[in-house]
């Protein structure tokens, strides 16, 4: 039977658990995937006036891509003190790191006023939005992971991931708004900054809400259990990324290239698509909004649609599917774009992204479950951020510089293949982990050996 430390709990607070993980993640996103938005639309002009339209648009993205380099910082930092502090402080100074640069982005002086100065400070804030999204993710998807019990917990830590398409929905929202109420010179002279100065009502409520809620109570069990040993036998118990690096480095590595084909096609999905559709295509930046905001609404009505699929069937069968479905549909996405249409490109990226969404929901239980609980926020996020580096940093820089330099879609259509395969690789690699118990996993050995505890009851 499930351990008291993992006993359910009541419904209610589970909901509230939820719904306190969901709404922290929706402003994390927010201010990041606005960030993206910005940087296809309007930074560009804004920060790097002096370049060739195309290449002020690579500058922009390189700062978008900068704040992916600060990600894995942000995932040892907050990992070590998360393992060792608790969940619930990490996730209160993540989401105030995050909107207090978001709001300073609003406040930020343009390249017409202070010259380079700009596209510097533009760039330090820029960071410590990515360090706080390293922290903020890993957090999350725990605190509901270890509230829950193993039978519904793909469909329950789904929630936190359902904050990213959230986000995009609402930073495309308000920015597709501000381009239909506002004129292309008021929106470039001052509506841009509307969206970044909203991040302060947001965090407002968001911290109302997340400080609410109790630590995981698997946390507080093992946390409590450390201390005895130490005090038992006089040990200094090692540090999480010491312990994570020696015990579960397969599962890091498996991690990582589980991310690449999930983090590489969202970007190129939601983030290049703006600059492909503008430019390539001849559609309006209102046409290419509008499009990316429906398609993240069906995505965030799929993702615990898919989560609960993964509870049924298992992670890694649903992983797959997201993977192979979405190098499968490079091709023909780019030939719906292609048309011109603003039906065809919204076909495009919905289907993309109910496919992404097969492997972006189970991947939060997916995660958690590889790791033990002293070290789960560590190994969790370390293997999340750690990929994005290498997937979803360049990818928006790299789909463009494949389309300035062929002018054609198809070797984007390959790298995203290419990214498909490799996850493909490894989640082929991983041992499924429905149904452990996530008290039970052992400290001192690997989550996929025989040593890791499943429920008794399943």
């Amino acid at each position: 039977m499930s351990s008291p430390a993992t006993a359910p709990p009541q419904p209610s607070n589970l909901r509230r658990i939820v719904a306190a993980s969901l709404i922290g993640t929706t402003i994390e996103w927010y201010d990041f995937f606005l960030y993206g938005s910005a940087a296809a639309l309007v930074f560009n002009k804004l920060f790097f006036p002096d370049s060739d339209p195309l290449v002020g648009t690579l500058l922009s993205f390189l700062t978008y891509a900068v704040g992916f380099a600060a990600r894995p910082l942000g995932a040892l930092v907050f990992g070590h003190y998360g393992d060792r502090l608790g969940r619930k402080k990490l996730l209160v100074l993540s989401l105030l790191l995050m909107g207090g640069a978001t709001f300073a982005i609003g406040l930020l002086p343009t390249h017409a006023t202070v010259g380079s100065a700009a596209p510097l400070l533009l760039t330090a804030l820029r960071l410590v939005q990515g360090f706080a999204l390293g922290g903020e993710w890993g957090g999350a998807v725990l605190l509901v992971s270890e509230h829950g019990d193993a039978e519904r917990r793909g469909f329950w830590a789904s929630w936190p991931q359902t904050g990213a398409p959230a986000g995009q929905l609402l930073a495309t929202g308000v920015l597709s708004a501000l381009t239909a109420l506002l004129s292309d010179s008021a929106f470039l002279a001052w509506g841009w900054r509307i969206p970044f100065l909203l991040s302060g009502v947001l965090v407002i409520v968001g911290l109302w809400i997340r400080l609410s809620v109790d630590e995981s109570p698997v946390f507080k069990a093992a946390l409590a259990a450390a201390e005895e040993r130490k005090a038992a036998a006089s040990q200094v118990e090692k540090m999480p990324l010491v312990a994570v690096l020696k015990h579960h480095w397969r599962d890091v590595l498996i991690a990582m290239g589980a991310r690449m084909a999930e983090n590489i096609s969202y970007y190129v999905i939601t983030a290049f698509i703006l600059v492909y559709a503008t430019t390539q295509v001849g559609l309006s930046k209102q046409t290419a909004l509008n499009a990316v905001l429906i398609a993240s609404a069906v995505h965030f009505a799929v993702i615990p649609a898919w989560g609960a699929l993964s509870d049924r069937i298992g992670r890694r069968p649903v992983y797959l599917i997201g993977a192979v479905g979405v190098g499968a549909w490079m091709f023909p996405f780019f030939m719906l774009i292609d048309q011109g249409t603003f039906g065809s490109l919204l076909l495009a990226v919905t289907v993309g992204l109910i496919l992404h969404g097969a492997m972006y929901a189970p991947q939060a239980a997916f995660f958690s479950e590889m790791f033990a609980t002293r070290m789960r926020y560590s190994g969790a996020s370390i293997g999340a951020q750690f990929s994005s580096v290498a997937a979803g940093a360049p990818a928006p820089l790299i789909a463009t510089a494949l389309l300035s330099d062929y002018g054609s879609s198809t070797p984007i259509s390959l790298y995203v293949i290419a990214a498909a395969l490799l996850t493909v690789v490894a989640i082929a690699c991983a041992k499924e982990t429905r149904n452990r118990d996530l008290s039970e996993v052992a400290e001192d050995a690997p989550a996929d050996t025989n040593t890791t505890a499943v429920r008794a009851d399943v």
